[in-house]
């Protein structure tokens, strides 16, 4: 059984301050868009997994995907299977793509083990594993609020929107971006916002980890301008970073040299 995990980039993102527990609120939609991975599951004699693509940055027994297996494991009984997944979307890059990898993993499970589980308990499991996981269980576009993990639904659509994603040969670790911020209450809220036609979000949704990102690392903020130039609708940099995604009207011929760069029509 196979199933293509795709990542996510967040439209906005307010860091609003630091909670008692370390971690920080914040305010951001998550939208899916469709840069996918491939996870597939076969049964085996024992449980191994390889994987194929962009190279791991973690050994396979700390992917998360194997944290999602044994995650069921705990509860149900899994066969023994071999595990594939061949990667696309980049590391470090604010989207998603580990946590997509592992919360999909989680749904394809319950599929090809015919479990029953419930999305409210498949929520619960991924959340777990890591922060951005129980958003890819339902993976509709969401306003995410406390630490990420409080979600409202949107009736939100970039259809007809040509998207571009470009990630630098650099990585930004979500521990170094939040040492970096000041948070801040944001003038407005994100929902007000949101909701004004995409064309005008270039004023007012912004990005709280942008100036100090690009202040450290300056090849961020030139892909953001290069997108401008190209006469993006709308770029941003996704999450953390390092990637910067571009809404265009048209398709584009961009030029990233040492870039990843991947172009697609918004779902």
């Amino acid at each position: 059984m196979i199933c293509f995990p795709n990542a996510k980039i967040n439209l906005g993102l307010h860091v609003q301050g630091k909670r008692q527990d370390g971690y920080h609120d914040i305010e951001t939609v998550f939208y899916p868009v469709p840069l996918r991975d491939a996870l597939e599951v076969v049964h085996a004699g024992k449980t191994s997994f390889t994987q194929s693509g962009i190279r791991p940055d973690v050994a396979p027994e700390d992917n998360l995907v194997m944290k999602a297996l044994r995650a069921l494991e705990e509860k149900y009984v899994i066969p023994p299977l071999a595990v594939y997944l061949k990667k696309n979307i980049p590391f470090g890059a604010g989207l998603g793509g580990g946590s997509a990898d592992a919360a999909f993993m989680l749904k394809l499970l319950n599929a090809f083990a015919e479990l029953n589980i419930s999305d409210r308990e498949l929520e619960e499991t991924a959340a777990a594993i890591g922060a951005d996981c129980p958003f890819f269980i339902r993976n509709k576009p969401v306003l995410a609020t406390g630490t990420g993990n409080v979600f409202e639904p949107l009736s939100l659509s970039l259809k007809g929107y040509m998207l571009y994603i470009v990630k630098p040969d650099v990585s930004v670790s979500t521990r170094e971006a939040y040492s970096l911020v000041e948070p801040a209450k944001p003038a407005r809220p994100l929902l007000e916002i949101i909701s004004r036609p995409v064309p005008e979000w270039k004023e007012y949704l912004v990005n709280d980890f942008e100036p100090s990102i690009f202040k450290r690392y300056p090849v961020i903020g030139k892909i953001k301008d290069k997108l401008y130039a190209q006469d993006a609708v709308y770029a941003s940099m996704s999450g953390s970073g390092s990637s910067v995604f571009g809404l265009f009207e048209a398709k584009k011929t961009l030029h990233f040299p040492g870039c990843f760069v991947w172009e697609g029509m918004s779902e």
